[in-house]
């Protein structure tokens, strides 16, 4: 029988990392949004700090623990998304870009915050509080694996918005319209083509995850696995 402490130690190394890069993930794209003139989401109590306000109770609760209950081999969740109204912006096209790239831009400086911190730990010993560093690699593999997802170009991911705001008006044009499908899109790549034995997740997040992952594990001094 598992040992309930160890179990809520597992659950809590993985629920303040995802919690956190879920929020500020989401409050980047309203902050960003606000900067750029915007001010849906300030609007709607999204431009906060506060996870309450963008926790949702499958993405950010209940699928990380699925997932990590089931040793699925990665974590993954997500928040209620910030409300945008890009035309509202003062340049609605380059200013998407700038907004959509925030999210993904905040789990890469988190993901760099918490390789400092690791590094630090290490250099204090921290190699005796073996959940200290469990803690701060698992922020970074959560950072990761959100910043690498969300720079996908399918919409409505981020680096959907990023590639509509990037290409030329026939493109962009046609790239938006798959708005309309893009979760669709998005449940067949990850849910539907697995159980016929294709894992796209594993080439489209975990190698490149994997690849970033190699030289920060060389700047700590930590052997690949």
């Amino acid at each position: 029988m598992a040992d309930p402490l160890q179990t809520a130690e597992q659950v809590a190394l993985v629920a303040i990392p995802i919690i956190v890069a879920i929020t500020l993930h989401e409050a980047a794209h309203g902050y960003a949004a606000r900067h750029f003139g915007d001010d849906t989401a300030a609007r709607a109590g999204r431009v906060s700090l506060n996870p309450l306000r963008h926790v949702d109770l499958f993405g950010t609760i209940l699928l990380p623990g699925i997932l990590l209950l089931s040793h699925a081999g990665f974590v993954f969740g997500y928040a209620k998304p910030v409300p945008v109204n890009f035309a509202a912006l003062r340049n609605p096209k380059r200013d998407m870009v700038w907004v959509a790239a925030a999210g993904p831009g905040m789990n890469i400086l988190l993901a760099l915050l918490s390789v400092l911190a690791l590094f630090v730990a290490l250099q204090f010993g921290g190699m005796a509080h073996k959940t200290v560093l469990e803690f701060f690699w698992t922020s970074v593999e959560i950072n990761l694996v959100l910043a690498v997802f969300n720079l996908l170009p399918v919409p409505p991911l981020d680096g959907g918005r990023v590639a509509v705001g990037l290409l030329p008006q026939p493109l962009s044009l046609a790239l938006a319209q798959l708005n309309r499908f893009g979760m669709l899109l998005l449940i067949a790549i990850f849910i539907l083509l697995p159980l016929i034995g294709i894992n796209l997740f594993h080439y489209l997040v975990q190698i490149p995850v994997e690849f970033l992952e190699r030289p920060l594990l060389s700047l700590l001094g930590i052997p690949e696995q």
